[in-house]
């Protein structure tokens, strides 16, 4: 008896013993973290990220490329539409490029430096590093931290969630959360390929307009202009909408929205034909904003973005940034006055 008692605490202690040396403490796994970073040569990655936006949803696969230091190359494509768009980093800059359009814009810009990313990997490292009062958590597979955000509007998407593999930290689940922790952004990790190679040209603008383009069907030089006006339904208390005015232009259509009160603003829509064929991408003022559906370029005054074939921009003395990147986010709402 004496001796079946003995073996029972001895396999007992075992397994506890294994367990202890299994669990990780937060500081265990953030220090992994830092030289995982400190060791990130390469990437690919493949995503899915979902946007809620009131009732409704939209999906895009997210291709993500990433070659140490600074090049990058982000392709985002909506899952029910022939829409993408892409941000590339190389040594010429920061590009936005909308295929579809063939259009091309570079910025003078820090990105990613200078904001949350949910879907780069080394940016969800910074938040998790950075925030000293991140919560941690463990299941059987997964490490998880509930970090705040870096976005520059962060009052309205304060806090993530971040799951991390156990088997090699890599990034499976984030949710980017509203002041009640409803995930607004959801990104799913599909693929990830860690000391990845790529081609000389892989991060080259004009290269990449050009493959993007290939993947695209035919885009018409002419063709029905016509497209339904989209109102914002973020409210500013005070500000209503005064004036709608149509205007046809040589190669397309435009609206122009009047919004009067104390925090005025214009809202421009416009759809156009397709350009030619531009060697020079155009120089943008501001810094890039990450609006959900799609990228735009924001400065002290301005907004503009591109959406659904659609070009639009917020003008005004009277907003700050936070409420521009409020309002056109809503835009891609329901089309409500």
């Amino acid at each position: 008896m004496r001796k079946k008692w003995l073996l029972l605490m001895t396999g007992l202690m075992v397994i506890l013993m294994l367990a202890a040396c299994g669990s990780k403490s937060q500081d265990d796994v953030v220090k992994e973290l830092k030289g995982k970073q400190s060791d990130l040569a390469s990437y690919k990655v493949n995503a899915k990220m979902t946007l809620k936006m009131g009732s409704d949803s939209q999906v895009y696969n997210v291709e993500i490329w990433h070659k140490d230091p600074t090049f990058y190359r982000v392709n985002l494509k909506n899952a029910e539409k022939d829409q993408s768009q892409m941000i590339l980093r190389n040594d010429q800059g920061v590009f936005v490029l909308t295929p579809a359009l063939n259009k091309s814009f570079r910025f003078q810009s820090d990105w990613p430096q200078n904001s949350s990313q949910a879907y780069l990997y080394e940016s969800l490292i910074k938040d998790i590093v950075a925030d000293k009062e991140a919560k941690f958590s463990s299941t059987k597979d997964h490490y998880i931290f509930e970090t705040k955000t870096r976005y520059q509007n962060n009052s309205m998407l304060p806090f993530q969630e971040i799951k991390l593999n156990k088997s090699d930290l890599s990034p499976a689940v984030v949710k980017v959360m509203d002041p009640d922790r409803n995930a607004l952004v959801t990104v799913v990790f599909t693929k990830v390929q860690f000391k990845a190679d790529f081609d000389k040209d892989d991060f080259d603008m004009k290269k990449n307009m050009t493959r993007a383009q290939l993947n695209l069907p035919a885009m018409a030089n002419g063709g029905d202009q016509s497209f339904t006006v989209m109102y914002p339904t973020y409210e500013l208390k005070g500000t209503k909408l005064v004036g709608e005015k149509p205007v046809t232009i040589e190669d397309g259509k435009r609206v122009v929205l009047t919004y009067d009160g104390k925090k005025s603003f214009t809202l421009v829509q416009e759809k156009v034909t397709a350009k030619a064929a531009s060697a020079t991408p155009t120089n943008m003022e501001g810094d890039i904003v990450d609006l959900g559906v799609t990228i735009g370029a924001v400065s002290d005054h301005s907004l503009s973005w591109s959406n659904d074939g659609v070009d639009y921009m917020i003008a005004s003395k009277n907003l700050t940034r936070a409420e521009m990147i409020e309002i056109a986010k809503s835009v891609q709402g329901e089309a409500v006055k």
